[in-house]
This record gives C-alpha cells, sequence and structure tokens, in this order.
C-alpha cells in the first residue's frame, strides 16, 4: 500500500469523526478529597472540537487520495 493511500484513509476516517462526534473527547477524572471511605472525584470534558466543514474537506480528499490513480515509473 502506497503512502498516498494511507494518508488517505487517514484523512477518510479524520472526516468521518469530525461529521459524527464533532472532534474528539474524553473525560478527565480528578480526584478532590481523599478522606478514607470518602472520596470526592471531579470529571471535566476535555477534547479538541473539529468545525464540519474541516471533516467534509478532509474527507474528500481523503477519497480523492485513495482513488487516484498510481503513477508508474
Amino acid at each position: 500500500m502506497s503512502t498516498r493511500r494511507i494518508i488517505g484513509l487517514a484523512l477518510v476516517v479524520l472526516g468521518i469523526v469530525a461529521l459524527v462526534w464533532g472532534g474528539v473527547f474524553w473525560n478527565d477524572r480528578e480526584t478532590v478529597l481523599d478522606a478514607g471511605p470518602l472520596q470526592v472525584e471531579t470529571t471535566e470534558r476535555k477534547g479538541v472540537e473539529l468545525p464540519p466543514i474541516l471533516g467534509v474537506i478532509a474527507l474528500i480528499g481523503g477519497i480523492l487520495l485513495v482513488g487516484a490513480p498510481e503513477r508508474h515509473k
């Protein structure tokens, strides 16, 4: 598999993630208080938001890279 197709597949996956989930997010848990059996935790959602237009551009670019014919020397 050529480098062009690998980059194309990565762009397709990135475009789908940007369109479906709006970015990449995770939950960050932190213990605020730990007093024996009593434990208080906070959960904060962190991540990277990706605009939908970026997802569309990445998806189209990836499809073009995957579908482009190989150059032979």
